[in-house]
């Protein structure tokens, strides 16, 4: 079975920006899309940026376009989240996704999920 575990999240300064982590641990049976998802307490969970197998395709919330970027190293099986110019709005427990459909902002897209990292951003 696929494990995700992410890091990088902390506290932070409005304006400010941190580099989530996900990482893959347990055997390897394949390529997969990948993803990022947000909760914050309270509110639902919602999509934040998704990566194709390869790569070569992106998608992101409107919210976090121009600010948030994501990425992937696949001999490193790795996946990352940029996040720049953070704003009180994105504090929230982030969650890494795998799937094997596709790139989708749906969550019911992806079968694996991290245990989430937490993020804050004050004023």
């Amino acid at each position: 079975q696929l494990q995700l575990v992410e890091s990088g999240g902390g506290l932070v300064q409005a304006g400010e920006s941190l580099r989530l982590v996900c990482a893959v641990s347990g055997a390897k049976m394949g390529v997969y899309a990948r993803g990022w998802f947000r909760q914050a307490p309270g509110k639902e969970r919602e999509f934040v940026a998704s990566i194709n197998w390869s790569g070569e395709n992106t998608g992101y919330a409107d919210s976090v376009k121009g600010r948030f970027t994501i990425s992937r190293d696949n001999p490193k099986n790795a996946v990352y989240l940029q996040m720049n110019s953070l704003e009180p709005e994105d504090t929230a427990t982030y969650y890494c996704v795998a799937g094997q459909s596709s790139y989708t902002e749906s969550p019911d897209n992806y079968a694996y999920w991290g245990p989430g990292t937490q993020v804050v951003v004050s004023s």
